[in-house]
């Protein structure tokens, strides 16, 4: 297993490779200067031809991409262009928000679309089967930035000053501070260390960080926050999850050791639950692990419409204010995710299934 790993991460780098090859001359390509679009129409020539020049953006693009490599390779993003702030950084406080916000979002969406899938497929071609398919099929039709809106506006706005009123925007309520968990129990780490850029990444994970320094306050309203843009971005996934739950456990269903096992009087639960869904959830955790990279994108939509300050929101931000360090770095840690992410799927079907062997 541990050759077939590496074998896959040498695999993969080419494709990061390329990823970051398309990203920096697309985002090269894009119509406007970044001088107008970081210091304001009003910037004058002189003024930009010296901003150009102090970025690089006036070598030639592949000169630009050479330079890029080495830095990367050492293990630098480079700085943003609109904060003048190393990209690492930025990331390391947009990043965790986005994290959480996907591990909930596709948690939502593996808890309810799994047991969707297996009601309709035990139940198939009945009222159940129709109408949980119905709704599945509503779940994928519907946009997440007009599923959001609809969702502040009930939850938020309708149902203000009952139980059910959730908020619309942000991370924390005002007043609620998230104390890092370094700072509660005294550890002493110097700013700029490599062990201080993880320190202060697990602290921005607000859910972590709130139950390493038992703060349950700041837990319960880390959550609260998170339902309504949780609740949006699962739903697509959380629908196709559905259908290919109750496709894979009907194929598996039909299969001669199932009906043997149903010849032999065992309970209809225990024949799809310990026989059936096993074997059925192969393709299903291929399709949550790209269910998760899609999660990524809709992140984009979602944080904006519901203020929240993660990757997907600082990258909109960045392409429109043409910052490309920033575009670059946060692409390649989104890319690094998605090819990690697919690994993990593949490694998971030794356990699933026994006869697959890893190579």
């Amino acid at each position: 297993m541990v050759q077939y790993i590496v074998r896959r991460i040498l695999m993969a780098l080419p494709v990061l490779f390329g990823i970051l090859l398309v990203t920096f001359v697309l985002a090269r390509l894009i119509p406007g200067d970044p001088c107008k679009a970081i210091l304001g129409e009003k910037a004058t020539q002189d003024v930009c031809d010296r901003f150009i020049h102090e970025h690089g953006l006036d070598q030639p693009i592949h000169v630009q991409f050479g330079l890029y490599m080495r830095d990367v390779l050492r293990g630098d993003l480079g700085d943003s262009i609109r904060f003048h702030r190393p990209v690492t950084r930025i990331l390391i406080e947009r990043l965790p928000l986005t994290l959480e916000l996907g591990i909930v979002a596709i948690t939502l969406a593996t808890l309810v679309g799994i047991p969707l899938g297996i009601i309709s497929a035990v139940y198939h071609n009945s009222p159940v089967d129709v109408l949980t398919m119905i709704g599945a099929n509503i779940g994928v039709s519907m946009p997440v930035f007009w599923l959001g809106l609809m969702l502040a506006y009930v939850f938020a706005l309708l149902l203000k000053g009952t139980p059910f009123w959730l908020p619309p925007s942000g991370r924390l309520s005002a007043g609620v501070v998230a104390v890092p968990f370094y700072e509660v129990y005294g550890m002493a780490v110097e700013q700029g260390a490599p062990q201080f850029y993880v320190y202060e990444f697990i602290a921005n994970l607000y859910i972590l960080n709130s139950i390493i320094t038992a703060n349950w306050k700041v837990l319960g309203d880390a959550v609260h926050h998170l339902i309504l843009p949780a609740v949006a971005l699962s739903t697509i996934p959380m629908s196709i999850i559905a259908r290919m739950t109750r496709s894979s456990l009907l194929e598996v269903l039909r299969l001669d050791y199932v009906r043997a096992a149903r010849a032999k009087g065992l309970p209809k639960s225990a024949v799809v639950l310990k026989h059936a869904l096993r074997n059925a959830l192969l393709p299903v955790f291929t399709v949550i692990g790209l269910q998760m990279g899609a999660i990524f994108a809709g992140a984009v939509l979602t944080e904006t419409i519901f203020g929240l300050a993660g990757v997907g929101r600082m990258l909109y931000e960045a392409i429109t204010a043409r910052d490309y360090p920033v575009v670059q770095g946060f692409t390649l840690a989104i890319a690094v995710g998605y090819v990690a992410i697919n690994l993990l799927v593949d490694v998971s079907y030794v356990f699933l299934d026994p006869r697959i062997k890893l190579k």
